[in-house]
């Protein structure tokens, strides 16, 4: 467990799938309202995210962390896991996710984040690194400031819109 100020890091527990989930569908909500339909961000659901965290968690090839208060209100998640089997030859893990509430962003929070994901990472072998973001997401900036470079860029449809899709990547967490 990490702290810093009132806050610290720690790996998630299937308990905490309620938290993450209501997290990560806040952060859709405004990190992606002028990027991706309001039908589809509207549409997403506690209950269904619930579901999704508690597998993902209770999965032993993924790592989640979670960023907490002094109350142990979840204010912020990351996770990951192996590069699917033929992608990114090279790369040996991706981060998955990484949200922080909106009022929290820009606290050090995502970096702290990020770190304790690539210490579990180093930790399993892994020694680079990708990332995929929407190429709207203000966080491309983030992970540029965190040392991360575009390795390929590709389309996706998320419900009716066509997105681009950048992969950041690390060739060595380590430095």
């Amino acid at each position: 467990m990490e702290r810093w100020g009132y806050n610290m890091i720690r790996k998630a527990t299937v308990a905490d799938a309620e938290g993450i989930a209501r997290v990560h569908v806040d952060c859709w909500r405004t990190t992606y309202k002028d990027i991706i339909s309001e039908k589809f961000l509207t549409n997403l659901s506690y209950e269904q995210r619930t579901k999704l965290w508690v597998n993902n968690i209770s999965r032993k090839n993924d790592s989640v962390f979670v960023a907490v208060n002094d109350d142990e209100k979840i204010i912020g998640f990351t996770s990951g896991g192996n590069v699917k089997l033929g992608e990114y030859q090279g790369y040996d893990g991706d981060v998955t996710s990484i949200y922080i509430l909106k009022k929290f962003q820009g606290l050090g929070i995502g970096k702290k984040l990020l770190k304790r994901l690539f210490t579990e990472f180093e930790s399993l072998n892994f020694h680079s690194v990708i990332v995929k973001v929407l190429e709207e997401n203000k966080s491309c900036h983030f992970y540029e400031a965190m040392g991360a470079e575009i390795i390929d860029s590709t389309s996706i449809k998320m419900a009716d819109d066509n997105l681009k899709l950048l992969v950041y990547g690390w060739e060595d967490i380590s430095t």
